[in-house]
């Protein structure tokens, strides 16, 4: 049993992990989530007349590291639950101290 729970952490332990926290800004009006297929990762700030939804804090694993179409995912995920149809990074970066961040701004292409 004890040799179980040991093999157990170990596992647990060296698993790549994204973590996503979702931030709405206030006083925006609220869409229904979307499927997170089709939610765009653009480059940066589209020229298209757009509404900014809210913000995507992704807290990323160092070691072992997730892999790309993972952390793409997650982004589109969380960014399809506020109802965006595209999101673009405006931070990205990693310290010692406080690991792998990314912020990403979700947002709504207007018609």
């Amino acid at each position: 049993m004890n040799r179980l729970c040991t093999v157990l952490v170990l596992l647990l332990s060296s698993c790549a992990y994204v973590e996503a926290t979702s931030r709405p800004y206030d006083g925006v009006e609220r869409f229904m989530p979307i499927n997170p297929n089709a939610v765009r990762i653009l480059p940066g700030e589209p020229k298209e007349r757009h509404d900014r939804l809210g913000e995507v804090l992704l807290d990323i694993s160092l070691d072992p590291l997730p892999a790309p179409e993972d952390v793409a995912q997650r982004l589109r995920e969380e960014a399809g639950k506020m109802g965006a149809n595209g999101i673009y990074i405006v931070r990205d970066s990693t310290t010692p101290r406080d690991g792998h961040k990314v912020v990403g701004i979700a947002i709504r292409f207007r018609q």
